[in-house]
Parts: C-alpha cells; sequence; structure tokens
C-alpha cells in the first residue's frame, strides 16, 4: 500500500528539530507549507505501487500497450473489441511461448489463452487396415485437429476497467494463434463441440477422402 500524504507529513515532521520555532500544530504555517508539498510525494508513490502491476504482463494496464508493441501485438486476431483480459492473455502466451511445434507445446500455449484444448492427428490409409477406418488420402498425414468447448467465455473480474463487458464469447484468438504457430505445410481442423471448421478454402484446398 503506497504512503499518503498524511504518511509523508508526519515522516518530514519527524524529521524536524524539536522546540518552540517547529511546531507540528496543522494550524501553524510550517505545517501549511510542508502540507502542499506532500502531494507530489504521495502521487510519486502512487505511481511507483502502479508500476508493480505494469511491470508483469499477467496485470499490466497503463503499460499494457508497451507490452502489445514488444510482442507485435495488437493483430487481426483479437479486433479492435478485444476485451482488457484479452489482450494480457495474449501478452501472456506469446511472453512465455518458448517455441516449439509438439502438441505438449500447443497445448501449453493455448492454456495460457485461457483455452483448454485436444489435438487429433491423422494419417494415410495404408494397405491391410481394418475395414470401417476412413479413407485418408496422402494429405492426411498434414492435417490434425484442434478440439476444445465451443467458444471461451471470458468472465469480467473485480478489477477490471469500467467499460469492459461482463463476459465475452469467442475462439478467434485461439484459431488465429494457432494458425500463426502452425507447420506451413500442415492444415489445421477446428472442432468446436462437434462443429468442425477447416483453415483452408474449400474451393481450393480440399483433402481427399
Amino acid at each position: 500500500m503506497a504512503y499518503t500524504s498524511a504518511d509523508f507529513l508526519s515522516l518530514l515532521q519527524g524529521l524536524l528539530p524539536t522546540g518552540p520555532v517547529w511546531p507540528r500544530d496543522p494550524a501553524a504555517i510550517q505545517t501549511q507549507v510542508l502540507a502542499a508539498l506532500v502531494p507530489t510525494y504521495a502521487n510519486l508513490a502512487e505511481r511507483d505501487e502502479n508500476l508493480l502491476f505494469d511491470a508483469f504482463p499477467a496485470t499490466a494496464d497503463e503499460l499494457l500497450p508497451e507490452w502489445e508493441y514488444s510482442l507485435g501485438l495488437p493483430d487481426p486476431c483479437a479486433g479492435n473489441a478485444a476485451t482488457l483480459e484479452l489482450r494480457r492473455a495474449q501478452v501472456v502466451a506469446r511472453f512465455t511461448a518458448l517455441g516449439g511445434q509438439s502438441i505438449d507445446y500447443l497445448v501449453a500455449f493455448a492454456a495460457a489463452l485461457g483455452y483448454a484444448i485436444s489435438i487429433s492427428e491423422y494419417a494415410p490409409r495404408r494397405f491391410g487396415a481394418g475395414f470401417g477406418q476412413p479413407m485418408n488420402g496422402e494429405a492426411w498425414a498434414f492435417a490434425w485437429q484442434v478440439s476444445t468447448t465451443q467458444f471461451s467465455i471470458i468472465q469480467r473480474k473485480f478489477g477490471d476497467v469500467l467499460g469492459e463487458p461482463f463476459a465475452t464469447w469467442g475462439s478467434t484468438v485461439l484459431l488465429c494463434e494457432l494458425q500463426r504457430l502452425s507447420p506451413a505445410h500442415t492444415t489445421i481442423i477446428f472442432n468446436f463441440a462437434g462443429v468442425t471448421w477447416d483453415t483452408f478454402d474449400p474451393d481450393v484446398d480440399v483433402l481427399p477422402a
């Protein structure tokens, strides 16, 4: 907790000599002069305390744009109406990302964004496969599916900036961030509660059966 003006006034008076010419009376001119100075010290102490929060991306507010700029954000993933919580989540995810293409890495990255996902990989059908198995073509060797809940719900928390919605729904950031991280030669299929969307244009790119 930052020191208040009253705290600084008491501290300054405690540094003064004692005696009749160094009064502590609130009505004394000397006290009034000190009282005119201490709001500046109190404001600086408050700003210093605020810097402790802005120094960490998960709690940043005023310095959040600086964090975003350093990490190549904001980008079209979140759109123009991104909430403060979602912006922080993107910053944290990118700041803590060490790089990688394994399933464990991608699952951990999504978790940093606030999404719980699972990843399934595919393989082309091979001679000797049992009946009833999908007739996957060669392109399925480069396809993988991300499964998650239908939409991520971001609840507003105490301390959030006024004007933020109480809750937001959407997974646009998840789609965009995973597309950015995915190997260029692969195709992601997104499965939200049984509804799948893929990242390729069906009029141009078609996965053979």
